[in-house]
């Protein structure tokens, strides 16, 4: 996958299911790498019957624990406990349904165990260039790590 292609397939999906931009870039700015060192956390993944991420950026990488190689190859329900996958899975069936979905709220796992908050998530469906949905992104820049219960 390229993903300068996949990332502006990201940005311009948002601005038609939001009506606004992502993110204002500046000028002579290499948007891979601004988006991919950005302090906010921004994935997607894919259609697959069980959707693999295809894109993290570090922010997530960190909050995840996990490096690129690894994180393109994990399905994404992974990201959720599981017993909370089910009401994961509901929240992105709305977002296939709408287009997309603003403020969510929920706890997510990283790799190594630790539980944490993601706060005002926006997620959306990705559409390639033909307007054909070829995923769904979702990013936030609040998360709140939670203490072992």
């Amino acid at each position: 996958m390229d993903i300068t292609i996949h990332l502006r397939q990201i940005l311009n999906s948002y601005r038609h299911f939001l009506g606004r931009d992502f993110l204002t870039v500046p000028p002579h700015t290499n948007v891979v790498h601004f988006v991919h060192e950005a302090p906010f956390a921004l994935v997607s993944h894919g259609i697959e019957p069980d959707p693999i991420f295809n894109y993290a950026n570090k922010t997530a990488e960190r909050l995840w624990e996990m490096d690129w190689d690894e994180f393109t190859t994990t399905p994404s329900r992974l990201s959720a406990e599981p017993m909370r996958r089910e009401e994961r899975e509901q929240l992105l069936q709305k977002v296939s349904t709408f287009g997309f979905a603003e403020h969510y709220e929920g706890i997510r796992i990283s790799k190594t165990g630790k539980r944490f908050w993601i706060r005002d998530t926006t997620i959306w469906n990705v559409l390639d260039e033909k307007g054909q949905c070829i995923g769904q992104a979702a990013c936030f820049s609040k998360w709140e790590y939670i203490d072992a219960e």
